[in-house]
């Protein structure tokens, strides 16, 4: 018989993970992101309290993100191509280098220690919050989007920083559209489409990097990804996304901004604390 106290902590990590895949949902869908932004603090704290070894913790979180983010970013692009925002042609140019990035990306996230991965997540992340959150979207590069050349990076780079983040990149291509006048809508929705590509390359490569590890790692994990975390949030998100990104429509640019950089910013700050703590 498993005691109360036993009991206890599984209900609450299964509170935290159905939590955890409900935002996850209503962001991918409000922002065009995949959500990573929160499923991995969420995935850090719930594997810290399985005693899951910091050496492999934040690899775990990165690539099972990942694997949820797939059918999230499916239904939120969904909902927003339904709207007619999305730019069909700049996911065509993007999907070759993004690829090529998230396998590399990948590669290295296998080689390097957790703490390194976490400096990168809150440089990213921080720097995407605190973008939105100023509202400069007065600065432009461009009122066009550049050429092939240009883009064929940007989308590398897109790529890269994904998979050694756990996000779709749905924020940093959002980024870069709005450098080049494209509105935030049409920024969002495409950036969603994004999500689509980028996390599956990335999944089999955190799977593969994290199998020389599997004695360190939780049960049912295949390399660097949880199966009970993909199980237990994947199918949460993916069903709430719709809705969040219904809503999106509804509020102006700017209140956009607003909540994609707190948002943003506060998860920073998290693992900032944790940094300095640790």
């Amino acid at each position: 018989m498993l005691s109360a106290i036993v009991w206890n902590d599984i209900a609450f990590l299964l509170g935290a993970l159905l939590l955890g895949g409900i935002l996850t949902g209503l962001i991918a869908g409000m922002l065009g992101v995949g959500g990573g932004g929160v499923i991995v603090p969420i995935l850090y704290e719930v594997f810290g309290m399985m005693g899951v070894d910091e050496s492999v913790r934040m690899q775990l979180c990165i690539g099972t993100s990942l694997a949820i983010i797939i059918p999230t970013s499916i239904r939120s692009y969904r909902a927003h191509k339904a709207k007619g925002a999305v730019l069909p042609d700049v996911l065509k140019q993007w999907r070759v280098p993004a690829i090529t990035g998230i396998i590399i990306g990948s590669a290295i996230a296998g080689l390097v220690a957790g703490w390194v991965l976490q400096v990168v997540f809150v440089v990213v992340i921080g720097a995407l919050g605190l973008k939105s959150l100023l509202g400069r979207n007065d600065i432009r590069i461009a009122e066009t989007l550049p050429g092939r050349g240009l883009m064929w990076f940007y989308g590398l780079v897109i790529g890269l920083a994904s998979s050694m983040v756990g996000i779709s990149g749905g924020g940093i291509s959002t980024n870069f559209l709005l450098l080049y006048g494209v509105p935030i809508h049409a920024a969002v929705a495409t950036s969603a489409g994004i999500g689509i590509f980028i996390p599956i390359p990335g999944v089999i490569g955190y799977a593969i990097a994290g199998w020389p590890h599997l004695a360190e790692l939780p049960p049912l994990s295949l390399g660097y990804v949880s199966v009970i975390g993909f199980v237990m949030m994947a199918p949460i998100s993916a069903l709430v996304a719709p809705y969040g990104a219904r809503f999106s429509h509804r509020l102006s640019r700017r209140h956009l901004e607003i909540m994609f950089g707190v948002f943003l910013l506060l998860i920073a700050s998290r693992f900032v604390y944790g940094l300095l703590a640790g």
